[in-house]
């Protein structure tokens, strides 16, 4: 086999690996060869052990299929270094099991790579700090099997601790995993109780086989990520509050975070309702929204608002 064919051959598979399917002009016509060449091409690809599908007639042509073993993949500059970068993240991540194999991989991805990416990947991990791990992780396995759940739509069972320590067996309706800061969510369907609810991946023992299909629902709001975010927030508040802010809710909508509720009452005025640890903490939220405010609840805010009052009056007294 000629250099010239050989180079083509790897151009060939770099397209196959890049689209799901290819007609034979196309190819043909990236290639700058013949239909009958790539034919040819697509048989010595076969040969190599590339499993290489074809379909014939107008609407047929050729794709890319699994084989009984990964195949290199040819990838181009920014790919390269986009897979050595998540290869570094993965090592050090939320979830067990995968740091060993992602290290291995990314070793591997480093030695084939050429100087001039060797000197990018470099530069960028080097001028890069990890915060260390903190907090629970996450099996693989664990992940796999919900996320299969979740994309087959099959009710997922599976041994639930809470946060307390208490046990409980759960049957669900698998939505989405959702990844917030270091920690795996699965939004669910529970079966039991007829509502929706959020479960942390690091506390799920799934019990095999899966049930039967079911027919996806839509989470509250259609958004899983945005329903974690408020469930997530509410379920840890130690403080509510109840305000009247005299702006418009788009206004103030996005200078809260996510898990804040903001309905209008008219044109010019909106109801929050928010949370935090510490009533300390509501009050800085409600100076930063830059519009006069109304706090219906709870009192613990409204005695801050009022030592924060005399302490900005002391401040400027003298001024």
């Amino acid at each position: 086999m000629t250099l010239r064919t050989s180079a083509r051959l790897l151009r060939l598979l770099s397209l196959l690996q890049a689209r799901a399917s290819w007609t034979g002009p196309e190819l043909a016509g990236r290639l700058g060869v013949t239909t009958r060449t790539v034919r040819h091409d697509v048989e010595r690809l076969r040969d190599l052990g590339y499993p290489v599908h074809a379909t014939p007639g107008v609407a047929g042509g050729y794709r890319l299929g699994a084989g009984a073993a990964l195949p290199p993949l040819l990838l181009d500059d920014d790919e390269a270094v986009a897979v050595a970068v998540g290869l570094r993240a993965a090592a050090g991540g939320g979830v067990s099991g995968i740091e060993e194999s992602s290290l291995r991989a990314l070793v591997k991805l480093e030695q084939v790579l050429p100087s001039r990416l060797r000197h990018r990947l470099a530069a960028m991990l080097a001028s890069t700090v990890e915060v260390p791990a903190a907090g629970p992780t996450v099996d693989a396995e664990v992940l796999a099997a919900i996320a299969a759940a979740c994309r087959d739509h099959q009710r997922l069972r599976f041994d639930y601790r809470d946060h307390d320590g208490s046990a409980s067996l759960r049957t669900v309706e698998p939505h989405r995993l959702v990844h917030d800061r270091r920690r795996w969510y699965l939004v669910a369907w529970d079966t039991d109780r007829g509502d929706w609810r959020t479960f942390r991946a690091d506390r799920v023992a799934p019990r095999v086989p899966t049930g039967p299909r079911f027919t996806p629902r839509e989470p509250p709001g259609g958004d899983a990520a945005g329903y974690l975010l408020r469930g997530v927030g509410q379920a840890t508040w130690r403080f509510r509050a109840r305000v009247t802010v005299h702006a418009p809710a788009a206004a103030i909508a996005g200078r809260l975070p996510p898990a804040v509720d903001v309905q209008p009452l008219d044109q010019h005025r909106c109801m929050i309702e928010a949370g935090s640890d510490s009533p300390q903490m509501l009050a800085v939220y409600l100076g930063m929204l830059e519009a006069d405010f109304e706090v219906h609840q709870p009192p613990e805010l409204v005695e801050q608002l009022r030592v924060l009052a005399e302490r900005f009056r002391r401040a400027v007294s003298s001024v």
